[in-house]
């Protein structure tokens, strides 16, 4: 039965009658995730952690918290992305800041993470001399990962949107790893100086055709300049290899999250773009080829 918006939430329910009426609505409205949306709003509009929802099933709300609570649950069925209604979203552990400037971090993105981390570790030097980029860094999931899992790693993010930027910066002064981060605005590599060890990027590589079809809150909310790879999904590679010759140290390796579709023709644009660069293609937990693992010849 389609429950109305204003039913949602009505006075003299426990919190435990709003979460099922919440997620009821959700999944009518659209919501692939309803009960796990519904948790996260309670949770939100009434200042607690996801657990505490649980351990608070039968707490009465007043008007004030029925009424905060419908506003988020009618926005999330008009698809807005939970994240963008938070403000936030869990990425290896830690939150982050999002913002409709910025893309929403994906799981898939922390294999890119963990081959980095790996590649990392198995310096001699403890990563302290190594010089890292992360390019289009959005929130700064990745950038931010890297430097809070290894405490001498000092790492470059680019990003060409100054929006972008702010959250990224945002998030490392939380994360309190804002001193070893350098912050740069331009378009992919043209931000950088000097030369790099490692390169890391999450690049767009939604295609113009996949996004039109995307869910909607994808497609009507995440910002489609860091969604859109073109018609083959692959622009934005071909941007960024572009944009590096000059910048890169014999033996850089360049880690590219990918398309699992996309993965054999990423790596043949590496190496195309530099010769006998060599490329293995590492998969995600769900054992989807999700990284491009690239070393150039040295």
């Amino acid at each position: 039965m389609s429950l109305p918006a204003r039913d949602v939430v009505v006075a003299g329910r426990t919190l435990l009658d709003i979460l099922r009426l919440s997620t009821t609505y959700l999944g009518e409205h659209g919501s692939a995730t309803p009960r796990l949306d519904a948790e996260l709003l309670c949770a939100y509009a009434l200042g607690l952690r996801r657990i505490d929802v649980y351990l608070q099933f039968d707490r009465q709300l007043r008007d004030d918290e029925l009424n905060a609570t419908r506003e988020l649950v009618r926005r999330r069925a008009r698809g807005e992305p939970v994240a963008y209604i938070t403000g936030v979203r869990e990425f290896y552990g830690r939150p982050f800041a999002v913002d409709p400037a910025v893309l929403i971090p994906r799981p898939d993105t922390e294999t890119l993470v963990d081959v980095a981390l790996r590649h990392l570790r198995a310096r001699r030097d403890d990563a302290r001399g190594a010089r890292v980029a992360d390019l289009g860094t959005g929130s700064g999931c990745i950038a931010v990962s890297l430097a809070a899992e290894i405490p001498a790693l000092r790492v470059v993010a680019t990003d060409v949107s100054a929006a972008a930027l702010a959250v990224a910066r945002r998030n490392a002064e939380r994360h309190g790893v804002v001193e070893r981060i350098t912050f740069a605005q331009g378009s992919w590599g043209d931000a950088l100086e000097g030369t790099f060890d490692m390169v890391v990027s999450n690049p767009p590589y939604v295609t113009v055709e996949e996004v039109a079809d995307a869910a909607p809150d994808v497609r009507d909310f995440e910002p489609h300049v860091a969604l859109l790879g073109g018609a083959d999904g692959l622009d934005a590679y071909r941007a960024l290899l572009g944009s590096l010759p000059g910048r890169l140290r014999d033996g850089t390796r360049l880690l590219f999250e990918v398309d699992p579709r996309c993965a054999e023709m990423v790596s043949a644009l590496i190496t195309g773009a530099f010769a006998g660069a060599e490329t293995v293609v590492v998969q995600d937990l769900a054992g989807h080829d999700r990284v491009v693992d690239a070393t150039l010849s040295p």
